[in-house]
């Protein structure tokens, strides 16, 4: 019986490929990790991976210094999933006459995502530790499908080698097309980010939000996810930050542009107030997709945040411990141990609260609450709330210290009395920021509360 594992034919199939200016990275190799053949579980295709050197010629600059060359690489696989529909050679790559091709659409969705921490979007192929440039030019792992050629024997062994060599001059035509230009500019764009995300705190900050930015993003199926999503279609509203924010002017080291935008300041309390569906949860993911590095176009190219944001969310979960001192007084019935040290099934405001104090206590540089995902109870107090508790709002006014170094962002639109704690507030109508400021806020909401118990039939005196 003909042998059926493809994958034992590998490596002599690899080894057969004459070394041209693309060619298979043989150091690289690593069995059933990046290379390999095998057939679909469906049995109608052949699924391969190897790991690939293209010699092209790179601009000097890109291989110099390397820190932007993520931005590069970027540059070249977009380039390569742009031409996969009219070069026959790159039908393989995106599974093109096999009968299932949609298995290899990661292969082929746009990214414009070129660095990030963590496992974010792992799946799609797009630039990390495996698709490079380096001193010997782009290392790049090709993965994809062709129909499947029936058992291993001399003449599909045969023409499946010729398959994957007409795929690696594919590659190296397509890339040799990219013009120095564009990666040229795909470096300057990376190194701008990386170098103006390690200047932050000599600034005094934990986020810049350039003018021109543009937050929303368009979510696909294989891109369903803020950090990773690219940007939205048709009308997309640019951010500018209000004069009366006081604009922020950086240089940026690979382009040389100069920009402004809006500075979120070290230990700031820093509000985005808002109806609803105005973008306030969409700016607050971009400021923590500003950890990434994105390519140009993506509209976040010139937000940058620092490593390490936390998030506090409303949740229920089991509590081994969790520290609630400071929001708890004494703990509800149902947890057992004390504050310091809960045990028990958490509630949506104990969760949080502990998420809060785990977020202080490592020091986080920036915490950022959402509205729309908090136990809005924990955050600003209610006539029937009890005085074993302290929601945030009043530990801003009394116990400022308790919250370090830590910058807080949140967006709110009904939390009048936490937007009231606030350093400086920014409003945003119609997807457009403006600044509110503080003192004028807060005589607003004393007129809304004087005007509401009025409503209710209380006494304005009351008030006073």
């Amino acid at each position: 019986m003909a042998d059926e594992r493809w994958n034992a034919h590998m490596r002599s199939i690899l080894a057969g490929l004459p070394d041209g200016r693309a060619r298979v990275e043989a150091r690289a190799i690593r069995d059933l990790v990046n290379t390999y053949l095998v057939r679909s579980l469906d049995e109608t295709a052949l699924r391969f991976s190897m790991p690939v050197l293209l010699a092209a010629g790179l601009p000097a600059i890109v291989q110099q210094d390397l820190t932007g060359a993520d931005g590069a690489v970027g540059v070249l696989i977009e380039a390569i999933k742009s031409a996969v529909r009219n070069e026959r050679e790159l039908w393989p790559i995106a599974g093109i006459g096999t009968q299932h091709p949609r298995h290899c659409l990661p292969n082929v969705e746009p990214v414009t995502l070129i660095n990030a921490a963590g496992a974010i979007g792992t799946g799609l192929w797009r630039p990390d530790h495996q698709n490079r440039i380096s001193e010997q030019g782009v290392h790049l792992v090709v993965r994809g499908a062709i129909p499947y050629p029936g058992p291993p024997s001399p003449g599909t062994i045969r023409a499946v080698s010729e398959t994957l060599q007409a795929l690696l001059d594919g590659l190296d035509r397509t890339v040799r097309r990219v013009p120095e230009e564009r990666l040229v500019g795909a470096w300057e764009v990376s190194v701008d980010q990386k170098a103006l995300r390690a200047q932050l705190p000599a600034m005094g900050l934990v986020s810049f939000i350039a003018d021109g930015t543009r937050p929303a993003r368009r979510f696909t199926p294989l891109r369903c996810h803020h950090r990773i999503a690219g940007p939205k279609e048709g009308l997309h509203v640019p951010f500018r930050c209000p004069v009366e924010l006081e604009p922020v002017e950086v240089e940026l080291a690979g382009s040389g542009r100069i920009v402004t935008g809006l500075g979120i300041r070290r230990k700031e309390v820093f509000a985005i107030a808002g109806s609803n569906a105005e973008g306030k949860s969409t700016l607050l993911h971009a400021v923590i997709a500003g950890q990434d590095d994105h390519a140009a176009g993506d509209g976040r190219e010139c937000l940058v945040s620092v490593a390490g944001i936390a998030r506090a969310e409303a949740g229920e979960r089991e509590l081994a411990g969790a520290d609630v001192s400071l929001f708890f007084g004494r703990l509800p019935p149902g947890l057992s141990g004390e504050p310091r040290s809960a045990f028990g099934q958490g509630s949506g405001s104990l969760v949080m609260a502990h998420e809060i104090q785990t977020a202080l206590r490592s020091r986080a540089p920036l915490l950022i609450l959402d509205e729309d995902r908090s136990a809005t109870n924990l955050l600003v107090p209610g006539c029937l709330q009890t005085d074993g508790v302290t929601p945030l709002s009043t530990l801003l006014a009394t116990r400022r210290e308790a919250f370090g170094e830590t910058t807080l962002l949140f967006a709110a639109s009904s939390l009048d009395a936490l937007i009231a704690r606030a350093d400086r507030i920014m409003l945003l109508d119609r997807h457009r920021a403006r600044a509110v400021a503080p003192e004028e806020f807060r005589r607003r909401l004393a007129g809304h509360m004087k005007r509401l118990l009025e409503d209710i039939g209380g006494d304005a005196a009351a008030l006073r």
